[in-house]
């Protein structure tokens, strides 16, 4: 069995989970990646051996029961134990809260949210009989302030900052760890995947046109997704622990400047007549330039 620290990244085929793996896995982690398919791994198996580092590919969807247990049997009954949980696997969502249906609701749910606690379970009663381990939860700024035209998504993120932080107190008696990530706006193949809006009633145009404004601009500055990478093996390997850590572009600007302002002064942003109007306000409320 490995004697080097068994790490676990769910999502590794693409962006932060991706880096994630191969940084561990350079930095001496025994690495296990979830993939929901190993033959679309290519560039994994690449970035790895150009690294000169070995990531072992599980086949698993977090957003499935059996495919989450088959998956951690599979693990460890290889490894012998989990000693770090990296959770980030997921998907986003693009809707006004009145265009989204319930069931696109729990559809993110049962991935972000829903995944991410699937496969805690499935490593704690070990981590608890060691009294040792890590949860590692990635979250998004949209964890902690609200995302024009992105209900899904931020109520995910959200519900998981929540469970994260009840994780956290529940689990420290047995020793073991939780730590939540936050990132801004990092390079990843999901904004690619995520730009269908419903726009059903043709009402929200300027939402869904100002959300995507962000993001044009925050993909000019996007960070390296081996930067959070870092980060999360801060999280894991510090002895000086923290709950939150939040990283990359926006990050920090997001965070802050919704804990400066008070509640009215978030809801007139919302108030602006016109793009340009939205653009300033938001400008001044997080020191951020989304005009592209």
């Amino acid at each position: 069995m490995p004697t080097a620290a068994v790490s676990v990244v769910t999502g590794a085929n693409s962006g932060i989970g991706r880096a994630t793996a191969i940084h561990l896995a350079s930095a001496g982690h025994t690495v296990y990646g979830t993939v929901r398919s190993v033959a679309k791994a290519e560039k994994l198996n690449a970035m790895a051996g150009a690294a000169g580092v070995e990531v072992n590919l599980v086949e698993l969807d977090v957003g499935n029961d059996d495919s989450v247990r088959t998956g951690f049997e599979q693990i460890l009954g290889d490894a012998g134990r989990v000693d770090h949980l990296v959770n980030n696997a997921g998907v986003g969502g693009n809707a006004v809260v009145e265009e989204c249906s319930a069931e696109f609701f729990l559809d993110v749910m049962n991935v972000d949210l829903c995944g991410a606690t699937r496969c805690a379970q499935a490593v704690l009663p070990q981590m608890r009989e060691r009294g040792s381990g890590t949860i590692v939860n990635v979250t998004s700024v949209a964890g902690r302030i609200g995302a024009i035209a992105q209900a899904p998504y931020v109520a995910s993120k959200w519900a998981l900052e929540g469970i994260s932080e009840q994780m956290a107190q529940e689990l420290a008696p047995f020793g073991i760890r939780v730590a939540i990530i936050e990132p801004g706006v990092t390079k990843s193949a999901i904004f690619a995947k995520n730009v269908d809006m419903p726009a059903g009633t043709g009402a929200y145009d300027a939402h869904y046109r100002r959300m995507l404004q962000m993001y044009a601009a925050g993909l000019n500055h996007a960070t390296d997704p081996f930067e959070v990478a870092e980060t999360i093996r801060e999280a894991i390997e510090t002895d000086a622990p923290r709950l939150r850590y939040t990283v990359s572009w926006g990050g920090p600007e997001l965070v802050g400047g919704r804990a400066r302002m008070t509640d009215e002064e978030w809801v007139a942003i919302g108030l602006a007549p016109d793009d340009a109007g939205y653009i300033k306000a938001f400008g001044d409320a997080f020191g951020l330039d989304i005009s592209t």
